[in-house]
């Protein structure tokens, strides 16, 4: 990996996760503990298996939380001079055949980021939503392929 990292070229910009998804994913990480563990001491001291099944759920909750954090911390946009990294994929920009950025509307606000980068061989790159400013990241993309950015200021008579 290292040897094609390097035919990508110099490293242009960095884009993790967004810090307000890393903020609810701790604060619920934080809340279920403080929850859990409240639970088991109230389940210690009545002895009734209601606390023991809500310590478990919030457990569970903790958990799951935990491995989701985990796992999308890791998942980072690295834009290069030739192409870009999202975790394991890499993709020069020459392999690029077509870009897809959908937004839809979430119910109670807010939109929906949905990013696809399809190659020439078939392959699909979709970035996950939680990644921080991923309109300039797609935007910063279409500058190296000649899509965006470039426009005509010629009048015509």
């Amino acid at each position: 990996m290292t040897n094609q990292t390097q035919k990508l070229g110099k490293l242009e910009s960095v884009y993790g996760i967004s810090p307000v998804k890393l903020q609810r994913a701790l604060i619920v990480i934080i809340l279920s503990f403080i929850f859990f563990f409240v639970m088991l001491i109230a389940f210690s001291l009545r002895l009734q298996v209601g606390y023991f099944l809500l310590a478990t759920a919030f457990l569970i909750v903790n958990l799951f939380t935990l491995f989701g954090f985990m796992s999308q911390r890791k998942k980072v946009v690295l834009l290069y001079e030739n192409g870009l990294v999202l975790g394991k994929q890499i993709c020069f920009y020459d392999e690029i055949k077509e870009i897809h950025l959908k937004q839809t509307s979430k119910m109670l606000g807010g939109e929906k980021d949905k990013c696809e980068i399809t190659k020439t061989d078939g392959e699909k790159i979709i970035f996950p939503e939680a990644i921080h400013n991923i309109h300039e990241v797609m935007e910063k993309i279409d500058e190296k392929l000649g899509f965006g950015g470039e426009e005509d200021d010629e009048d015509e008579i």
